[in-house]
């Protein structure tokens, strides 16, 4: 895949070195059939037909008898003419023979169906650095089914995310130049996995000049860095010491808890889901109505374990009575199909 910080990977530069030569093959042996042609047709008086006949037998070597008796320096001729012919013929062969056994073609046709796949993104994520943290949220995201692109400076990390089938661009993330490649301008959000903590700024900080809209998760590895990210209006900062730490000791004080959690949060033979719905009023026919007469529970089967006010005002386990206003988010669990027919009552219009 294309490297978009000035220079381009050791596939796609062979690739075009192997262009050059072949055009520099068929160039040279152009030039050879024309000095055939134009030495029978004016030194030896040949027509022409008879002129380039013999020339091409001769650049085959396939054995035909002269068009016409020849002299010592026709023969001599012939002789260099066959010599050139054979350098080259043998030169391409040998380009193309290279070409076919280290798999040029192929990875050039590989590149362009990457580049089709980045045209075709929108509403994607970025993941800036494919470490361990990166490969992980890669994992998730491919077990929702969520488009992303992997964005990575190592040519290591780029072929082993490409060797999982993900969509991987090499090149100098801290580069506006690289997230406009990566479209950074149609993305949904971002996620900052960079083992430097002003890099992961920096990216934040690109980005959300590019797309303002855009959602920004940022790796932390310190708290001043945390509070630093969140300063710069990152939409999450997230340390993995601090999340680690509260996490081991949930797992030795609330076991089951956890695992409830991870449950519903993560993998792939997941039974129940944790899902978010943002109202509208435009769009959602249930905004105005309480919890009760919108009868959310009973139609779709989840349930709502928590709203979230536009002001910040988080409502745990809300009642019946509870007003639904637009702006409001909906934290809700249940199974996808359940989920499913959730969305479909929340926004029938889609």
């Amino acid at each position: 895949m294309a490297s978009v910080s000035g220079s381009s990977p050791p596939a796609l530069k062979n690739t075009s070195k192997i262009r050059q030569d072949l055009r520099l093959g068929v160039g040279v042996l152009g030039f050879v059939v024309l000095v055939g042609t134009l030495w029978y047709h004016w030194i030896e008086r040949w027509p022409w037909v008879e002129a380039l006949y013999m020339t091409i037998i001769t650049l085959t070597t396939v054995g035909y008898m002269e068009v016409q008796p020849l002299g010592d320096r026709g023969r001599l001729f012939t002789v260099a003419l066959i010599l050139m012919g054979v350098l080259s013929i043998g030169f391409m062969v040998n380009r193309i023979t290279e070409t076919l056994a280290q798999g040029h073609f192929q990875e050039e046709i590989r590149q362009r169906r990457w580049r089709k796949q980045m045209e075709a993104m929108t509403n994607h994520y970025l993941i800036c650095g494919f470490g361990r943290i990166g490969r992980q949220v890669a994992q998730e995201f491919q077990a929702e089914g969520v488009p992303f692109v992997v964005i990575d400076q190592s040519t290591d990390a780029i072929h082993t995310a490409r060797d999982l089938g993900y969509v991987a661009l090499q090149g100098d993330i801290t580069l506006d130049a690289t997230l406009m490649e990566a479209r950074v301008q149609k993305a949904e959000g971002l996620i900052a996995a960079l083992p430097s903590d002003a890099e992961n700024l920096y990216v934040v900080l690109s980005a959300r000049t590019l797309n303002p809209r855009i959602r920004t998760i940022a790796r932390a590895n310190t708290e001043e860095a945390l509070q630093k990210l969140q300063r710069a209006g990152v939409t999450h900062a997230i340390s993995p010491y601090i999340t680690g730490g509260k996490r081991m000791a949930a797992a030795a004080l609330r076991p089951r808890v956890v695992d409830f959690v991870d449950g519903i949060l993560s993998g792939r033979d997941r039974t129940f889901y944790l899902e978010e719905y943002e109202l509208a009023a435009q769009e959602c026919p249930c905004v105005g109505q309480t919890l009760r007469k919108a009868d959310l529970r009973a139609r779709s089967g989840a349930l709502i374990v928590a709203i979230r006010r536009a002001d910040g005002q988080l409502i745990g386990g809300p009642s019946g009575d509870t007003l639904l206003q637009p702006g409001d988010l909906l934290l809700c669990m249940g199974t996808s199909e359940q989920l499913r027919r959730l969305s479909q009552l929340l926004y029938p219009l889609h």
